[in-house]
């Protein structure tokens, strides 16, 4: 059973005009805080200057640390600021209904339900009946962090977001039957080309219908969002900003590596590789973007290696270390390369709003010494790692389209 109360206080755009102006893409979209800084400066309404306030800045010389006290600061006056101004307003005890289409998935429709959702749902060790499953190790530093600008900033602007079963399609029905007959509150198109619509549900008829099926699913599945819900958690807060998406309607895209050491070229290199792995050299390739989920992709000094794990390097029977980010981590980086820890700085993790093209130029450069190309886990593969209660490896799912960030804020 999972239950979802309403926001007593949100945050929204008055219109789908301030809707663009406030709204911005998630922080993990960007690459580095110049790219956050460039874009900022560029949106200067965005939700950014709250979320990534470290890089409101005019110059480079300006960035402070994340989650400094300078940070923190910046943050909390850009939020005030927002909530003050004229491009937002306040509605109390509102769910929300999120659709986004784009021209990447013709025809597909990702509609979820958003509001409030119970930490004390979130399955952890202490509560190993919780049907809220996350399935990404959870960082103390990254978590305080979340949890310092939801405190400072007196809002929780970050998104859970969770995919559901919904395996009789009830919610989905539901969720396209009141898109189809209500006109949204506002909408907006992001710089991908991905439509985000929003239709805000006061009426206590609707919102107890819409409470009633996701209290009807066994579970849900953390998507994209473990440190958000952590965040809150961290807080004693009994709820965390969450929307709920059926899993059929959701995709993941590839989440590729680049890797910041010398190549390593020795023959005992080689034979290390090829004792775990068939390579095969992909003469006259430029890019390479694995498909098939046991081909994994390697750029170096100039050349794509497409690699195969052999049968018997990996254990098949555990859901998370059979899928390719898990296998390259302990047959590549730990193995070969000497980098055991999955969090290790020298570990770049990239994903897929950036191609194969723009990893390997970063080889080319000298920046990196390899790019590794991934294929994208499936939706049953990431359930099957989540039925098993284990920890998917760090970075491995992209799930897209991603929700844009400050469509609705929880004010606190």
């Amino acid at each position: 059973m999972i239950s979802l109360n309403p926001v007593r206080r949100a945050l929204v755009p008055v219109s789908s005009a301030a809707a663009v102006r406030v709204s911005g893409p998630n922080y993990d979209e960007f690459q580095d805080d110049a790219e956050i800084g460039a874009y900022i400066q560029a949106n200067t309404d965005s939700i950014l200057r709250v979320t990534m306030a470290h890089a409101d800045a005019m110059t480079s010389e300006d960035v402070v640390l994340e989650g400094s006290e300078e940070a923190l600061a910046r943050a909390a006056a850009n939020m005030a600021a927002l909530t003050a101004g004229d491009l937002t307003r306040t509605v109390e005890g509102v769910l929300w209904i999120v659709e986004m289409t784009g021209p990447t998935r013709p025809g597909v429709r990702q509609i979820g339900v958003g509001g409030m959702a119970l930490t004390d749902e979130i399955r952890t060790a202490d509560a190993p009946a919780g049907p809220i499953i996350r399935n990404e190790g959870v960082r103390e530093e990254k978590a305080r962090g979340r949890a310092d600008l939801i405190e400072r900033t007196s809002a929780i602007v970050g998104t859970v977001n969770n995919a559901v079963d919904d395996a009789t399609g009830a919610l989905t029905e539901a969720l396209e039957r009141y898109a189809d007959t209500c006109g949204c509150d506002f909408e907006v198109v992001d710089e991908g080309a991905t439509r985000h619509r929003i239709w805000l549900v006061t009426e206590s008829a609707d919102i107890a219908a819409f409470q009633a099926l996701l209290a009807a699913e066994p579970r849900a599945y953390v998507a994209d969002g473990n440190h958000r819900s952590a965040g809150a958690a961290m807080l004693g807060y009994a709820e965390f900003l969450s929307v709920f998406f059926p899993a059929t309607n959701m995709e993941i895209k590839p989440y590729n590596r680049l890797v910041d050491i010398e190549p390593h070229g020795s023959d005992e290199d080689l034979q290390r590789l090829e004792a775990l792995f068939d390579v095969r050299e992909l003469e006259g390739l430029n890019t390479y973007q694995p498909v098939d989920r046991d081909k994994i992709g390697i750029y170096s000094a100039g050349r794509w290696l497409e690699l195969t794990p052999k049968p018997g390097t990996y254990d098949a029977t555990n859901a998370a270390e059979s899928i390719a980010a898990g296998i390259v981590q302990s047959n590549f980086f730990s193995a070969v390369l000497g980098i055991p820890d999955a969090g290790d700085v020298r570990l770049r993790f990239v994903g897929s709003n950036r191609d194969a093209c723009y990893l390997r130029d970063r080889v080319d450069s000298g920046e990196y010494g390899y790019a590794v190309t991934l294929p994208a886990v499936t939706m049953q593969e990431f359930i099957d790692v989540c039925m098993q209660d284990r920890l998917m490896p760090p970075k491995s799912t992209w799930f897209e389209p991603k929700l844009r960030s400050g469509l609705v804020i929880a004010l606190l």
